[in-house]
């Protein structure tokens, strides 16, 4: 008999706590919490923190187990996605006798077996609470019981619209971003079915991730009907191997190779949201493997107990607790290859302002591609480990029966640390019980990135590191530093110059004051008569030894100029003959017969002379 889905409304009482107010959708006279042992819906859908935000979403497993008609239903998970608001009390136009704090805070909560079809779910339950807490008057609940009502004739979609809606929202090319290689480690961990632990203050944030790594599983999320309760097994019980395969049809082939893994059977639980009144489940023997999320920190520092693998979304940091879960999940070279050549798609078209969508709006990077990627790769997982085995079966030699375009056993590629845990695990035996031992035949037994090492592989291994370490951040940070501490230098350096250039001119000053203040103090001097004659020699010039200076060089300017005169007349009156035949001898003779005048040179000497005096 199919599910009816639910809603329901809880309050946070001041003095009982989270309770639940309202029932939509139920039979009247009958009790869901009673029947069917969901006494913690009001602490799943009120978590921890959820009081931080004004808008909160959670995500929680139930076992629905009630009998209707007569008839015993079958024990199976059903899924709640609760959205939590709050109000001021002063705001609200009726309140109740006990309201006696501040703020109101209730939650709106749709219950569905169809876990596929959460994100379509979240945008109408955020619609109607939002609706709801606007009238500011609780007592008209008209709008939930439309909502209901609405919700329960929802028709069946097709296969290819569950296909879409299932992935719609989820955040797995943020996941791919922030993790790069260590997404590969959280998926192979998946398959190995340890004990998983997410953390982080966002409740919603927190069951996100989790869809989203379970997602990398084809058709998984539809496929969650026993992951509510470890006790619960009814998929392996009711499993059976295909007798054919269409490989034309995706679905087919998938059914064929055995997908999905049931990876939440006999003794494993999922619960996107597990608040700590769950943790006797969780602790419980029967409770071998699980992927639960909180928002608590007491799991924090108990974390070695309770946990295999600790993702913390706070901090992105993902610890593997576990010595022999770390040996087993460690990559070998062909899934670096892998998982880098899958990163740096990412990398190459992020978009910052939508992360969700590549930047070239192509099918490289989009969460199509990632996931196509992932199922790649289980499939080829899944077939070499079939290979694997039929060459354990044929170790005579006989060549023949070998492929001959895949060289040696193609399983080694994924590691053989990994294969042994896997080969250990309930949803391998399951597998391997229900699947055909020729795979190989229809999937290529060959790991995505086998082979050597090529040069692409080494620049992109280079890139990823080198981006790992956030060098443009660390450089605008230290030029940023720089630059603030040469400004502080420069003005400490001016400030250190212009104290000590003041302090010089200060000392300066204070020592021209010192002498005058000492010359203003000195006795006046008593000239001796030394002093006076020196001084007198050197203020008082000798006017009598100047005048004849002066007297002379005019009495020898007058010599000169009156000895020119006579020997030009009687050169006149001789006549010139220095060109009628008279020798050089004459001239020379009578050149020294001429009479002795003074020079220009020695008239500068007598100026100069006179200008001393």
């Amino acid at each position: 008999m199919p599910f009816t889905p639910l809603v329901c409304v809880v309050d946070f009482h001041h003095a009982r706590g989270p309770e639940i107010e309202h029932w939509f959708g139920v039979p009247e006279g009958a009790d869901p919490v009673a029947e069917n042992a969901w006494h913690l819906i009001p602490y799943m859908a009120l978590p921890d923190g959820a009081h931080q935000s004004q808008e909160e979403f959670s995500y929680f497993s139930l076992v629905h187990k009630a009998a209707t008609g007569g008839q015993d239903v079958e024990p199976t998970t059903v899924f709640g996605i609760s959205c939590c608001h709050s109000v001021a009390a002063s705001a609200l136009t009726w309140k109740s006798e006990d309201v006696t704090r501040s703020a109101v805070q209730k939650a709106v909560v749709a219950i569905t077996d169809k876990p596929e079809r959460f994100s379509k779910l979240r945008e109408k339950l955020s619609v109607v609470t939002r609706a709801w807490f606007a009238q500011c008057d609780f007592r008209d609940t008209e709008i939930l019981q439309r909502f209901q009502e609405n919700f329960s004739k929802e028709p069946a979609g097709s296969r290819e619209e569950d296909e879409e809606q299932q992935y719609f929202g989820l955040s797995l090319r943020e996941m791919v971003h922030q993790y790069k290689w260590q997404m590969l480690v959280l998926f192979k961990c998946l398959l190995l079915q340890p004990k998983m632990l997410f953390f982080g203050s966002h409740c919603e944030e927190v069951c996100q991730v989790q869809f989203s790594l379970l997602s990398l599983v084809p058709n998984l999320v539809k496929n969650l009907r026993d992951c509510g309760d470890p006790r619960l097994d009814n998929y392996a019980q009711t499993l059976r191997k295909p007798e054919g395969v269409r490989t034309s049809d995706r679905a087919s082939l998938l059914t064929y190779v055995g997908v999905p893994l049931q990876l939440f059977g006999k003794g494993s639980v999922f619960g996107p949201y597990t608040p700590l009144q769950q943790l006797d489940t969780l602790t419980d023997a029967g409770t071998k493997s699980y992927v639960v999320g909180s928002t608590n920190q007491l799991l924090i520092t108990q974390k070695d107990r309770y946990c295999d693998l600790l993702l913390d979304l706070d901090d992105d940091i993902i610890s593997v607790l576990s010595p022999t879960l770390r040996t087993a999940v460690a990559l070998t070279s062909a899934d670096r290859r892998w998982i880098d050549f899958l990163a740096q798609q990412v990398t190459d078209t992020w978009d910052q302002a939508d992360p969700a969508r590549p930047s070239t709006h192509g099918f490289a990077g989009s969460e199509e591609f990632i996931r196509l990627q992932f199922e790649e790769y289980l499939l080829a997982l899944l077939s070499s480990e079939k290979y694997h085995q039929y060459l354990a079966s044929h170790k005579s030699g006989d060549q023949k029966a070998l492929l001959a375009d895949v060289d040696g056993d193609p399983a080694l590629e994924f590691g053989n640390h990994f294969l042994e845990s896997w080969r250990q695990t309930e949803n391998y035996k399951l597998w391997n019980r229900t699947t055909d031992s020729h795979l190989f035949d229809i999937v290529e037994p060959r790991h995505p990135c086998a082979g050597g090492i090529t040069i692409e592989d080494v620049q992109r291994r280079l890139a990823a590191q080198v981006a790992e370490l956030h060098l443009d951040e660390r450089f605008n940070q230290t030029r940023e530093v720089v630059g603030k501490r040469l400004a502080d230098g420069r003005t400490q350096v001016s400030s250190a110059f212009n104290k000590v250039w003041a302090d010089v001119e200060a000392m300066r000053e204070a020592q021209r004051k010192r002498t005058e203040e000492a010359r203003a103090a000195a006795p006046p001097a008593v000239p001796s008569d030394d002093d006076e004659k020196a001084a007198g020699k050197l203020q008082k010039p000798d006017v009598q030894q100047a005048q004849a200076n002066v007297t002379a060089a005019s009495q020898r300017a007058g010599a000169y100029l009156s000895s020119w005169g006579t020997w030009a007349s009687e050169k006149r009156k001789t006549g010139w003959r220095s060109a009628s035949g008279n020798t050089g001898g004459e001239e020379i003779k009578a050149a020294e017969e001429r009479p002795k005048v003074t020079t220009v040179s020695e008239l500068g000497k007598d100026k100069k002379n006179l200008n001393n005096a």
